[in-house]
């Protein structure tokens, strides 16, 4: 998976570890939990088929305080960007469709 192959390269990762993983014949499901060198964490949860895909990425410090999570979860039906959105400490602001590799990529380019 394209996913582990950028976790196994990723310099800001210190470790990762694949709570679930299930294939089948059109899509799969997938839970990681990844460590970074700054000690926050990334929870990883994406279901894909050919009609669906569900996501939430959730970032949290050291202490387990939201840094942020992006998700595409069926509330926030105000949001321009629905079902799209992010929350961090200040709210819950529009976001756009992300996938696990942008959402690296954001916080390689963050403070990390």
């Amino acid at each position: 998976m394209e996913i582990i192959k950028y976790l196994d390269n990723c310099k800001i990762v210190k470790s990762y570890r694949i709570l679930d993983l299930k294939t089948f014949e059109t899509g799969f499901y997938i839970k990681i939990s990844v460590e970074f060198n700054d000690t926050s964490q990334l929870f990883i949860s994406e279901y894909i088929d050919e009609t669906e895909r569900n996501y939430s990425y959730h970032w949290q410090d050291a202490e387990n305080n939201l840094i942020t999570r992006w998700n595409n979860a069926p509330y926030h039906k105000d949001i321009e960007t629905f079902p799209h959105h992010l929350h961090t400490r200040k709210g819950i602001f529009e976001s756009f469709d992300f996938t696990i590799i942008d959402i690296l990529k954001v916080i390689e380019k963050s403070d990390n």
